[in-house]
């Protein structure tokens, strides 16, 4: 039966979403851990070097055009921006009737902006001062706020903008341009000089490790029932003891 079909699909994903965020989370420990110890300082210097004019290290390689472009493009990963976003979504989820989903949307991403704030405050490392920066910042570096709270955000919404659609294009193709948000916001700020190339990786891996997460415990609660399922409640899968 096609409802059978589903419950086996739903369930291989909450076997294989566990292994995914294990993953995500052992790459940021063993990232954090090279920080702490200056064992990355020649990895984010090379790569920032190579991205400045080697005449004047306030130019950044590419047109003047290019530089504005990659402002815009970071401007996608700022608190506003995100914040915006994530509204326009969970409105979005209410006026639909998915109460359950909004709520955990929105748990999903003031969490993460939680975990960026605290995960800053506990490694308190300092923004890069070998190259000068193409923008404005405010807080510590590690990890990248923009590469993690774009990974939240984005990623999360993909997943959920991706299971209400019908056939596997539309799928692919919103988790690729959600990805792709997330790679071009954290690539613009290294290129920006804002954050070394080790705060992104961070901030991707531990951004996506808190979106895959929720996204796992998205499948549970709808597995009981306590989130709207794709398509509408009318569609709940069957409830299996």
């Amino acid at each position: 039966m096609a409802w059978i079909d589903r419950i086996r699909a739903l369930e291989l994903s909450v076997l294989a979403v566990p292994l995914v965020v294990g993953g995500a989370l052992w790459a940021f420990v063993v990232i954090a851990g090279e920080v702490r110890d200056g064992e990355l300082h020649g990895f984010d210097s090379t790569i920032l070097l190579a991205l400045r004019n080697p005449a004047d290290l306030a130019d950044p390689l590419g047109p003047p055009w290019f530089e504005e472009a990659a402002r815009d493009i970071t401007a996608l990963g700022g608190n506003a921006v995100l914040t915006l976003v994530t509204v326009g979504a969970v409105t979005w989820l209410v006026l639909s009737g998915k109460r359950a989903a909004a709520l955990l949307v929105f748990v999903a991403v003031a969490g993460g902006m939680l975990l960026s704030t605290g995960l800053k405050l506990g490694f308190e490392r300092p923004r890069p001062d070998l190259v000068p920066h193409a923008a404005r910042v405010y807080t510590a570096s590690f990890p990248s706020g923009h590469a993690m709270l774009s990974a939240v955000v984005y990623l999360t919404i993909g997943a959920l903008l991706a299971r209400v659609q019908e056939g596997r294009r539309r799928r692919v193709f919103i988790l690729t341009v959600a990805v792709l948000l997330t790679v071009l916001v954290g690539a613009s700020r290294i290129y920006l000089g804002v954050h070394w190339p080790s705060d992104v990786l961070g901030g991707w891996c531990a951004g996506a490790a808190w979106a895959l997460g929720c996204w796992g415990l998205a499948l549970l609660l709808q597995r009981r029932g306590s989130v709207e399922p794709e398509g509408g409640s009318a569609r709940a899968l069957p409830h299996r003891p």
